[in-house]
């Protein structure tokens, strides 16, 4: 293994698709948010807990800009984490990802990851804009979605290794274990604490367009991961020439 080229690759990787993330998130999620951010105020204005005055509406465009300045940088310091954990995988299970290029297999692998350490733990616990939710839920909310993720991730690859002690006509034995095991883990997992008070259309195009979002970072780490291994090749050795 060439450390050096992984290591770059791998960062790039990362960062390039968290950028394109990032970038697809400011284009068609940031106006779900200013929708759903705009009920917010609105329902504060009629509790009495913030006034609807010129000092509130400039505070407010203040840390909006700020917000929406950020939202890039995000993508690429988040899409670099990310990206670091796809290139170990990839690493590990290259060889026996279906596939006859680096591409294909990087692809495969993106798909695995997208579907199970996004997409099954989205169905349990949706992405909800900002007007839904209580603060104090904040911790509890963030710890069951992480919770699932990880039990997601780490059964997938249990069953994987599983699956490597199997005839090759067996290995569907690991699939339907896992498939019992996180359908298992979907209805013993608490529900959402919260009540949904914002309007449903809001909140199912929102819920459409962060998967959108989250969609076009694995296809992109995919296929930039896969573009960078199949032409720098990190896993040959570089063998020392004597002539």
């Amino acid at each position: 293994m060439k450390t050096a080229i992984f290591l770059i690759i791998v960062l790039i990787s990362g960062a390039l698709a968290g950028f394109i993330h990032g970038t697809v998130n400011f284009a068609i999620v940031e106006p779900y948010l200013d929708q759903a951010i705009g009920i917010e105020n609105q329902n504060l204005f009629a509790s009495g807990e913030e006034q609807d005055t010129p000092q509130f509406w400039a505070e407010y465009e203040g840390y909006r800009i700020w917000q929406k300045s950020g939202q890039i940088l995000a993508g690429v310091i988040l899409g670099t984490s990310i990206g670091a954990l796809f290139g170990l995988v990839f690493a590990f299970a290259r060889n026996a990802l279906p596939g006859n290029n680096d591409i294909i297999k990087s692809l495969v692998l993106a798909g695995i990851m997208w579907f199970t350490m996004y997409l099954i733990p989205f169905l349990k616990y949706p992405a909800n804009p900002p007007t839904v939710g209580d603060s104090e839920t904040v911790v509890l909310r963030a710890a069951l979605y992480l919770s699932f993720i990880a039990i997601s991730g780490l059964g997938a690859f249990g069953f994987y290794k599983l699956s490597t002690k199997f005839e090759k006509k067996k290995k569907i034995i690991s699939l339907i274990g896992y498939g019992i095991f996180i359908s298992a883990v979907f209805f013993i997992m608490p529900e959402n604490p919260d009540e949904i008070t914002a309007p449903m259309n809001l909140v199912n195009e929102f819920r459409i367009m962060s998967v959108l979002g989250v969609t076009s970072f694995w296809i992109s780490v995919g296929v930039i991961l896969g573009l960078f291994w199949n032409r720098l090749k990190p896993h040959q050795e570089t063998r020392p020439s004597f002539n």
